[in-house]
């Protein structure tokens, strides 16, 4: 006989971790200076990477705080962690690049700054993966 015990916990597990996911978008767009979504209505590319960029990076570090939990609130409060510690690496990186400004960049559809976005948030996100496991 099937045990569908198994199909619950993957379930709760995509489950939540969507809700996870959405909620590190949405936290995103709120502590940012512009308004990505917004932009990309208006085909602005550059938002798009962006957005995608950042979603990459959320999602593997929610994959890695899947794979190493051992409950549903362990995996609550580790894909918790690595959201946040994901939007603070996003302001140091406004920090760290003060030849010119991310905002007006992203706002200017400029595509060069919304690749190297692009490809700093994917490598940061495999970092703080790697970091969860614990």
């Amino acid at each position: 006989m099937f045990d569908f015990s198994g199909v619950l916990y993957y379930l709760a597990y995509f489950a939540v971790s969507l809700v996870l996911l959405v909620v590190g978008i949405v936290l995103f767009v709120m502590t940012t200076k512009f308004k990505e979504f917004k932009l990309i209505s208006e085909g602005n590319k550059s938002a798009a990477i962006l957005v995608v960029g950042r979603t990459i990076g959320l999602a593997l570090v929610l994959n890695s705080a899947i794979t190493n939990s051992i409950s549903i609130p362990d995996l609550v409060v580790w894909g918790a962690i690595g959201i946040v510690t994901q939007i603070i690496v996003n302001y140091l990186v406004e920090v760290l690049t003060p030849t010119f400004d991310i905002a007006d960049a992203i706002e200017n559809d400029n595509i060069a700054v919304a690749i190297a976005l692009f490809g700093m948030f994917i490598a940061l996100g495999l970092i703080i993966a790697g970091c969860l496991t614990y």
